[in-house]
Formats: C-alpha cells, structure tokens, sequence
C-alpha cells in the first residue's frame, strides 16, 4: 500500500504523520490524532456525526482521504472550547439540554458553528436547513435548535460587548 507523510493543522497544532493512501479523514483524526470527538456513524454522508472543518469548510470526514488534507486546516469539536471556557455552542448543548446519547452532538456543533459564521442571527428555518446534514436518533431536534439559538444570542452580546 502507498504510504504518505502528511502535514495538517488541527485544531491550532500542526501534525505530521506517515499515513496510507487510502486513509479516511475521519480514522486519520481518531486513530493517528488520538482525538476521539469526531465519531464514526455510517460511512457514507448520512449521519454527520464525522463533520468537522476542513480549511473553513464543513466535511464529512467519512468521505475525505486524510492525505487531501495534507496542508490544510482542520478544526474538530475538541476545538471549540478555549481557554478552559465551552464554546457558547458547547454551553447551548448543556444548558437547553440540546442533546441526549450525545454521539450526533460533535457534528451537530461543527455544522452549527459554521452556519453561525455566515448568519450570525439565524432563523428557525436556517437552523434547521443548516444542520439537516446531520441525523439525531434520539430527538425531535427541537432543543438542538434552541441550543444554536441560545448560542447564537450569546455570540452576539460577546461580539457587541
């Protein structure tokens, strides 16, 4: 099997690693970055429960071969808190009980922190169309979107402070 080295920043560090050709992304993050926050869920688009950022895109990172990362950017849901303080995202999740098994709330709020990023004040409809990418099994995603509301409203007092 072809082998690669590889190069990417993730989550602000750069990572370099010897990986083979057919390496998903997604394997790539868990099993050679050891960061386990990004889950694996069907293998083929379905879920996003392996959405993260690629170069200020969001991917699924089932259907990306880590060595077309190589000199990107990825930013994965271990990236979202810091300095030891969630993510008004993270803090959505917990405080309107946004989220219940929790293995669709990574991709949920790698999906979520992009549509932010393009609409800051996101209606209902948006929320909702932003992260139809990604199923949840266990909720009427009702407290998902009041989740991004609360995250939303939240982002931008901090912006207007």
């Amino acid at each position: 099997m072809s082998q690669h080295e590889i190069t990417v920043t993730i989550n602000g560090e750069q990572q370099t690693r010897t990986v083979e050709s057919r390496l998903l992304l997604v394997h790539f993050i868990r099993e050679n970055l050891g960061l386990t926050g990004t889950h694996i869920g069907c293998d083929t688009t379905s879920c996003g429960a392996c959405t993260v950022s690629l170069d200020g895109e969001v991917v699924k990172s089932c259907t990306v071969f880590a060595v077309q990362a190589d000199g990107g950017t990825i930013e994965t849901v271990e990236g979202l808190a810091a300095g030891g303080k969630l993510h008004p995202l993270q803090e959505g999740f917990w405080e309107k009980h946004g989220l219940q098994c929790g293995f669709c709330t990574p991709g949920m709020m790698m999906s979520a922190r992009a549509l932010l990023a393009r609409h800051p004040d996101p209606s209902e409809a948006e929320i909702r169309q932003g992260i139809s990418g990604n199923l949840c099994r266990c909720t009427g995603y009702n407290k998902i979107v009041e989740a991004i509301q609360y995250a939303a409203e939240k982002m931008r007092a901090e912006k207007g402070a």
